[in-house]
């Protein structure tokens, strides 16, 4: 595991911190450590939950480090496009409920790391952007794709067609983030909402999470009804169905196995 990303776990929640100052920029070695570091989660059935923030109080990320694509080096651009896809991917289909604590700068790869997740909690000082454009590039990990879906088109093309920077107010206003609270608190409201998640069961998180990501995708209203249905269906082969209504019955806690 790479010494830029730190991975704690507290419970059922555990916590990938992005440590490479001043600003956090992805490396090759991040981006593959953070890939390694959610497989190794979605295998850890006692891990619900993932809250990803930044070192320090500035910057979220800043994205990658432009020194590297300094050279037009087309050989190296392809292995960083293609290693911030497969970390980001594997970010977006961790099995539990992903959230970003955005501490402060979350700029291009910054931002799309934040894109990945499931929810964003912004601090008041925050800043966003997709700035690619602007020195010659573009957004390759996820943020033409996903920005639209969550701010629609208009405020998608804003940012990366024209360059704009919003803060946090303006992020949550547009439903980029999902809430902002006060400089220093993102991280605690992020463990509130993972532990939120982690009393739900596993087994129907990533069922659901399944099928609200689906929504996306080119499928009739009728299509998406059915998957719903079948996947409910499928949770009564789980042990977290039985445990679930046996443990409201008995009002007691779940004791969810993932299964």
């Amino acid at each position: 595991m790479s010494d830029l990303i730190r991975i704690e776990k507290d419970d059922h929640v555990a916590v990938i911190t992005i440590d490479n100052p001043p600003a956090n920029t992805w490396t090759r070695e991040s981006l593959d450590a953070l890939a390694a570091a959610i497989d190794d989660l979605n295998e850890d059935a006692s891990i619900q939950a993932l809250i990803v923030t930044g070192q320090g109080g500035k910057f979220f990320s800043a994205g990658a480090d432009l020194k590297t694509f300094a050279d037009g080096d087309v050989a190296r651009a392809s292995q960083m496009a293609q290693a911030f896809g497969r970390a980001f991917a594997a970010l977006t289909n961790f099995r539990g409920v992903s959230i970003a604590a955005i501490n402060g700068y979350a700029m291009g790869g910054g931002l799309e790391c934040a894109l990945a997740c499931d929810l964003r909690i912004a601090e008041e000082h925050a800043q966003m952007a997709l700035p690619e454009a602007s020195v010659g590039l573009l957004p390759c990990a996820g943020g033409t794709q996903n920005l639209p879906w969550l701010v629609g088109e208009g405020w998608a093309k804003r940012l990366i067609l024209c360059g704009e920077r919003i803060d946090a107010a303006k992020a949550e206003k547009i439903g980029l983030v999902e809430e902002v609270v006060a400089t220093g608190e993102s991280m605690s409201r992020a463990h509130e909402l993972a532990l939120g998640a982690s009393k739900q069961s596993p087994s129907s998180i990533s069922r659901c999470k399944q099928l609200i990501m689906s929504a996306r995708e080119s499928r009739s209203q009728a299509d998406g009804w059915r998957m719903e249905r079948e996947l409910f269906i499928e949770l009564f082969s789980t042990e977290d169905q039985k445990e679930g209504v046996q443990a409201f019955l008995e009002k007691r806690p779940a004791e969810w196995k993932g299964r």
